[in-house]
């Protein structure tokens, strides 16, 4: 006898063929890719049970994908948190954190003096249009972020585990107490550092937000970021904010992303091993005016370095300073590498060069920059896993040019 599916018209067929098939008996060892904006159930009153929160399951991709939620899981359990929400990009995550955080015109936001240009550009231009102050602070003056805090009282403290572009730790120990004391919360941007040198949220950090396009992901292959927190009670702040604003990750890129969270811990052990070693290097070149990396900073820095991050792990970028403190240097020395990638990002496997001046922090002003100590002659380098000898003898050539 012939099914019903036989009488169907061929472009019917075609249409709904080997779709909502039951799934495998087996249970898959790798996360699929759920690539289906939309999930349908048996019957209406299921839809309205998921809908409502009354059952667990999914409806629409915009509010949350089986493949997106391993992602999240995964990162949760790394940064040792209590709940996780994944963006389309770092910078989506960190608006979610900071929206999280409720904010509302006339609160003040203290930021690190050392961030990534554009957390800096967000904070003032979008969160400065609803009315929402930022002030910024060096952080690594604990007495003076204390009064400074003391006298802005902020809703908000926020800084990098390792900053953007001069390699700066921050005691996050410490600014967590600050900000308790004066009822803030403290919002750790953990990209440089990755959960494997460093768990913010064990430090009191309440949110922990990363560009997972960097080392979660590991191979400039995927974009997105997440946003992690010690409380459960921002996991619907965190999630309502993905839902309206629609900053999504795509499920294939959470595929890409949990896949290389998998090699994270191996890829660091190399990535700081090369960079510690290239330092050494670097050190006393005659090309190189000044090294910027954590082993370098001042003692009490280093202490905090220590305390901070793992054992013997000091982080994957290094900055340089050229001799010759110029656009035009760093622009020859750059363009003759002939390995190391010219890149606008970090973290991958390949070792990758940026000019901070052009690149990150391009939207400050020269007197801002000259301020922080980014010169023109500074460049990033975010050291790949390739054999050391070669990205030395990379570097090498390019300094000799």
């Amino acid at each position: 006898m012939a099914s019903a599916k036989d009488k169907l018209d061929i472009t019917t067929q075609l249409v709904h063929a080997g779709e909502r098939t039951k799934p495998p008996s087996g249970q898959p060892t790798s996360t699929p890719i759920y690539a289906s904006a939309t999930f349908t159930y048996e019957s209406m009153e299921e839809i309205d049970q998921v809908f409502a929160g009354d059952k667990p399951g999914y409806i629409y991709t915009r509010y949350g994908n089986p493949t997106v939620n391993a992602f999240e899981d995964a990162i949760c359990t790394a940064e040792d948190g209590a709940t996780a929400c994944a963006y389309s990009s770092g910078m989506a995550a960190l608006h979610a954190a900071l929206f999280a955080c409720e904010l509302s015109p006339g609160a003040t936001v203290l930021a690190s003096q050392d961030l990534y240009g554009a957390t800096t550009s967000q904070l003032q231009t979008i969160f400065g249009s609803f009315g929402i102050k930022t002030t910024t602070a060096d952080f690594s003056d604990l007495d003076g972020l204390r009064a400074k805090a003391t006298e802005a009282k902020p809703r908000v403290l926020i800084a990098e585990t390792i900053s953007n572009p001069l390699l700066k730790i921050f005691d996050i120990d410490a600014c967590a107490g600050i900000a308790w004391a004066v009822g803030a919360r403290l919002i750790v941007d953990n990209t440089f550092a990755s959960p494997y040198l460093c768990q913010p949220l064990k430090h009191g950090a309440d949110i922990v937000v990363h560009s997972a396009t960097k080392f979660l992901s590991g191979h400039a292959d995927a974009m997105g970021g997440v946003a992690i927190s010690r409380d459960q009670a921002d996991s619907m702040a965190l999630i309502g904010v993905m839902k309206l604003v629609g900053g999504v990750l795509s499920p294939w890129e959470a595929h890409q992303i949990l896949r290389g969270l998998k090699t994270l811990a191996v890829r660091m052990d190399r990535h700081c091993e090369n960079a510690a070693a290239l330092v050494e290097y670097l050190r006393n070149h005659p090309r190189i005016g000044r090294v910027y990396f954590p082993g370098f900073a001042a003692a009490e820095e280093r202490d905090v370095a220590q305390r901070i991050l793992r054992d013997n792990h000091m982080g994957a970028l290094v900055s340089i300073e050229l001799k010759d403190n110029s656009r035009a240097a760093a622009f020859r020395f750059m363009d003759a590498l002939k390995l190391c990638v010219r890149s606008t990002s970090l973290g991958d496997v390949f070792t990758s060069v940026l000019h901070p001046p052009t690149a990150s922090h391009r939207d400050l002003s020269p007197a801002r920059r000259k301020q922080l100590g980014i010169s023109d002659g500074l460049v990033r380098i975010s050291v790949g896993i390739e054999s050391i000898k070669d990205i030395i003898a990379d570097i090498e050539q390019a300094l000799e040019a």
